[in-house]
C-alpha cells in the first residue's frame, strides 16, 4: 500500500503529469441569455445556469426556472437519416447549485401512448430497448473520457464509465438519483448528481464536454445534442470527441474527498465437496473499503477482508471447443477504473470489435484474483489507485489474498501498474506491468510487461498494436506476444485487418489466455447499403472473414471462412444468415463430452446459421437454428434467449439452448436451460431468481437475490443459493448450498 501511495504521489507532482488547461473545442460560448451556440460544422457550446433556489425533483419539470430559462434543443439524427433534425422535439436544462449538478430533460412524442417503459431494474441491459436519455460527462475535456448516466420514462437508474471512447464500463456505479415522469406530451426526467460523485481538474469554472442521446424505440430512432455520425451506431454516445462543450459551471472543492463504506455479514453454508465436507455452518465477518481523493483527478481505494457474496452467479455456457471459457468480471471492487487497466485492442468480450479478438490475451484479468477454478479465495486487503493527471490515464493495484486449503491456494500477492498517455487528438501510448508471488506452481513469482498504443486517424480509422513479455521461470521457449491490427468502420463500408503471436512459453498469469502457441491472420469486410425504397428495411449488411492459425512453425492449426449477411429491420429486429467452413487440426485426443474423444486428426466442417431477433415489445428475444457437419459427424442447434415482460415491475426471462451431436465416435445431446425471473418494487429495490441447468457438467443451480439500496450507495442484500448434481437418481444432489444476509453502509466526508 505504501508502495501505491508514493507512485501515486509521484505521478501527481511530475511534470509529464502536469495537468493542462483546455480552451473551447467548439463555437464561442453563448452570450446574453442564451444557453445554446452552434457553427456552420455543426460542433455546439451550452451553458449552464446557476439555481438561485432548490430544485423541487420529481420529473414533473414545474419548478418557475423552467419558464425563466430556455431549453436546449435542436437534435439531430443518427438513426435513421444521419445529420437530420430528430422527427421528435428534446428539450434539455443544464443547472447548478453548490453542491449538485443538475439536467432536466423534457421528451415530446406525437404517440405518447406507444412509448416503451417496462424496466426499473437498475444496471439493466434492457433499459437500452426502452424510450431512454443517456448523457454523457467529460469532467476533463479531454475529448475522450468520462462518466455516462442514463434514464428511461420509469426513472431507472444505470450509470457507466467510459474510457478512450471504445472501452465502457456498465459495472462502475456511483451516488446519485433522477426521476422521471410520463405525460400527456411524452414523458420528463430530472437528473441530480452531486459533485462529490464527480472527479474534475481543479475547483471554480470549468469546461468540460457533454452530449445527450434519446432514442425512441417505435420509431427506431437514435438522435443527440451533438451529431454523431451512423457508423458509430448505439455507441455513439462514447465518441467523446464529437460531444458538445458545456460552460458556465462552477464547482466547489472537492474537500476531503473521504468516503467509508463498512460491511457486516452473516452466512450459513453447506458444502458436501469440501474435504472435510461440512453442513449449516453459521459464520459472520466484517470490513470495508475507503476511497480517498489524492488529487482532483487521482482516487485511493483500500479494501479490508473483502466480501464479494452479493454478487450475481455466473450464466452457464455449453463448450464445445478444446479452449477455455471466458466469464466477465463482476465484482464491484474490480469493475471501477477496469477500463484504465485494458490493455491493447478491445476484445469481444467488451462487445467492440466482434470475432476478431475473441483469441487476443487479456495481460490483466482481475477474475484471476480471489479465484482458483470455483473455489473462493479469502483476501486479506488491497488498495488501488486510478484516475488521470493531466494527460495521463494512471492504474495501480496492490492485492493480498489468504491461504486457502480448501482452494488449494497459497497466500499470494498480485501487482498491477498501467500508464497510458494521450496523444494526439483521440490516440494514446500506453505502458503496463504485473506480478504474481508466489506464482501458481512454485515458488518464484511471475511477471509481464508490455507496452501498446491505440491510434485513431480521420473519422473511422484505427491502428492498435501491443508487444508483451512473461518472465516465468522454469518455462523455457517464446515468452512473447506481439499483435498489430488496422480497422476501417465507416457506417457502408468497413475492414479489419490483423496479425497475432502467442508464444509457447507466453504466461500472463495475472491475465486470460484462451489459446496457447500460435500465430493468426485475420481479414474482414464488409458493405452495408441502405436501401431508400424500402419501407421495412433500414440496413443491409454482407461481410465476409477468414480467420487462419498456425503453430509457431507455420503449420495449419485452425482455419475459418465465414459469409454473412444481415437485415435490419425499421422496427428494430434484424434477421442475419451464416455460411461458415472450418478446419481443426488436433494433435491430440479431445474429449468433447463425457466418455466420448474425438482421435487426432484433420478435420473439415460447415454448416450454415440463421437468427432472428424480434424489436423492442413486450415479447423480445433472439431465436437462432444451425446445422453442419462437426468433426466427421453432424450437430445442429437450436436457440431462444429472450424477455416476457408481464408488468412494468415483473419479467421473465427464459433461455434455452439445444445441441444435438451425432459423430463417429459417439452421439450426445446438450441442453442448457434457464429462467431469469424479475420483480422490481422501486427503482433501488427488486428481487430475482435464476435458475440453470446444464447437462454438459450435469448441474442444476439456483440463485435468489433481494438487493434494497435504502440509501444512495447503501444496500442490504439477501442471497440464497445451491448447486445440485443431477447424474444421481432421485431427486438432484445436493452439493453446496449458502443464505447469505449482507449490509453495507455509506460514509461520506
Amino acid at each position: 500500500m505504501p508502495l501505491l501511495l508514493w507512485l501515486a504521489g509521484v505521478a501527481a507532482s511530475s511534470p509529464a503529469f502536469a495537468q493542462e488547461t483546455s480552451s473551447i473545442d467548439g463555437p464561442p460560448a453563448p452570450v446574453g441569455s442564451e444557453v445554446v451556440s452552434r457553427d456552420a460544422t455543426g460542433r455546439v457550446t451550452v451553458r449552464a445556469i446557476r439555481l438561485t433556489e432548490p430544485l423541487v425533483i420529481d420529473g414533473l419539470l414545474k419548478d418557475p426556472i423552467y419558464s425563466q430559462v430556455p431549453a436546449i434543443g435542436d437534435f439531430v439524427q443518427q438513426e435513421p437519416h444521419e445529420g437530420e433534425p430528430a422527427t421528435e422535439r428534446t428539450e434539455l436544462w443544464i443547472f447548478f447549485d453548490a453542491t449538485n449538478i443538475y439536467f432536466a430533460v423534457r421528451c415530446l412524442d406525437d404517440q405518447p401512448e406507444r412509448i416503451i417503459a417496462n424496466e426499473m431494474r437498475r444496471d439493466s441491459n434492457n433499459i437500452f430497448q426502452n424510450d431512454n436519455v443517456q448523457l454523457v460527462i467529460d469532467t476533463f475535456y479531454d475529448r475522450r473520457s468520462g462518466v455516462l448516466f442514463q434514464t428511461n420514462a420509469l426513472g431507472a437508474l444505470s450509470d457507466q464509465e467510459v474510457s478512450d471512447e471504445r472501452n465502457f464500463n456498465r459495472d462502475w456505479n456511483t451516488v446519485w438519483d433522477v426521476k422521471a415522469a410520463r405525460t400527456e406530451e411524452g414523458w420528463s426526467a430530472e437528473f441530480v448528481i452531486p459533485f462529490k460523485s464527480l472527479r474534475y481538474r481543479a475547483s471554480g469554472p470549468q469546461t468540460w464536454g457533454f452530449n445527450i442521446q434519446r432514442r425512441i424505440p417505435w420509431k427506431n430512432e437514435r438522435s443527440y445534442l451533438s451529431g454523431v455520425p451512423a457508423s458509430y451506431g448505439g455507441r455513439g454516445i462514447y465518441k467523446l470527441s464529437s460531444a458538445a462543450t458545456l460552460v458556465g459551471l462552477e464547482v466547489p472543492p472537492q474537500g476531503r474527498n473521504l468516503e467509508l463504506k463498512p460491511y457486516g455479514i452473516s452466512a450459513v453454508t453447506t458444502n458436501r465437496q469440501a474435504k472435510p465436507a461440512f453442513a449449516n455452518d453459521l459464520t459472520g465477518d466484517a470490513g470495508f473499503d475507503v476511497k480517498y481523493g489524492l488529487t482532483k483527478g487521482l482516487t485511493a481505494d483500500v479494501t479490508y477482508n473483502t466480501d464479494f457474496a452479493q454478487v450475481e452467479e455466473d450464466e452457464q455456457q455449453v463448450n464445445l471447443t478444446r479452449f477455455s471459457l471466458f466469464f466477465p468480471e463482476k465484482r464491484e471492487f474490480f469493475l471501477e477504473g477496469q477500463g484504465i487497466f485494458g490493455f491493447g485492442p478491445p476484445t469481444r468480450e467488451n462487445q467492440s470489435f466482434g470475432a476478431a479478438t475473441s483469441l487476443m490475451p487479456l495481460m490483466f484479468f482481475s477474475r484471476q484474483i480471489g479465484l482458483s477454478g470455483s473455489q473462493e479465495v479469502p483476501i486479506l486487503a488491497g488498495g488501488r489507485v486510478t484516475g488521470r493527471a493531466g494527460r495521463n490515464a494512471v492504474g495501480l493495484l496492490n492485492i493480498e489474498t489468504r491461504a486457502s486449503e480448501q482452494a488449494g491456494a497459497a497466500a499470494t500477492n498480485f501487482s498491477v501498474v498501467r500508464v497510458r498517455r494521450d496523444i494526439l487528438r483521440r490516440s494514446a501510448i500506453g505502458l503496463i506491468g504485473t506480478s504474481r508471488a508466489p506464482r501458481i506452481a512454485g515458488s518464484d513469482s511471475n511477471q509481464v510487461y508490455g507496452v501498446d498504443a491505440a491510434l485513431a486517424f480521420f473519422e473511422n480509422v484505427t491502428v492498435n498494436s501491443y508487444y508483451a513479455r512473461s518472465r516465468t521461470p522454469g518455462r523455457r521457449g517464446d515468452e512473447s506476444s506481439y499483435m498489430g491490427q488496422f480497422a476501417y468502420a465507416a457506417d457502408r463500408y468497413g475492414m479489419n485487418v490483423e496479425h497475432l503471436s502467442v508464444g509457447d512459453a507466453f504466461n500472463p498469469e495475472i491475465g486470460f489466455l484462451r489459446r496457447e502457441s500460435f500465430r493468426r491472420n485475420y481479414a474482414q469486410g464488409r458493405f452495408s447499403p441502405r436501401p431508400r425504397s424500402s419501407r421495412q428495411v433500414r440496413k443491409v449488411s454482407v461481410e465476409g472473414y477468414i480467420d487462419y492459425i498456425t503453430d509457431l512453425e507455420s503449420r495449419l492449426e485452425s482455419r475459418e471462412a465465414q459469409a454473412s449477411n444481415r437485415v435490419e429491420f425499421n422496427g428494430g429486429g434484424f434477421w442475419s444468415t451464416d455460411y461458415t467452413r472450418n478446419y481443426e487440426l488436433l494433435k491430440e485426443p479431445f474429449e468433447i463430452s463425457k466418455g466420448i474423444v474425438i482421435l487426432p486428426g484433420g478435420y473439415n466442417f460447415q454448416d450454415i446459421r440463421s437468427e432472428y431477433y424480434l424489436g423492442p415489445q413486450r415479447v423480445s428475444g433472439r431465436f437462432w437454428g444451425s446445422r453442419g457437419t462437426f468433426y466427421g459427424g453432424t450437430k445442429s442447434e437450436a436457440g431462444f434467449n429472450g424477455r416476457v415482460d408481464m408488468t412494468s415491475q415483473f419479467s421473465i426471462e427464459p433461455r434455452l439452448t439445444l445441441d444435438w451431436i451425432d459423430l463417429p465416435v459417439g452421439r450426445f445431446t446438450t441442453r442448457l436451460v434457464s429462467s431469469r425471473v424479475n420483480f422490481t418494487v422501486t427503482t433501488r429495490m427488486a428481487a430475482s431468481a435464476l435458475i440453470q441447468y446444464n447437462s454438459s457438467n450435469s448441474t442444476l443451480s439456483t440463485n435468489a437475490r433481494f438487493r434494497w439500496e435504502y440509501q444512495p450507495g447503501s444496500d442490504l442484500f439477501v442471497v440464497y443459493s445451491d448447486g445440485r448434481d443431477t447424474t444421481a437418481t432421485g431427486f438432484p444432489r445436493l452439493q453446496n448450498r449458502s443464505f447469505v444476509v449482507k449490509m453495507t453502509h455509506l460514509f461520506r466526508f
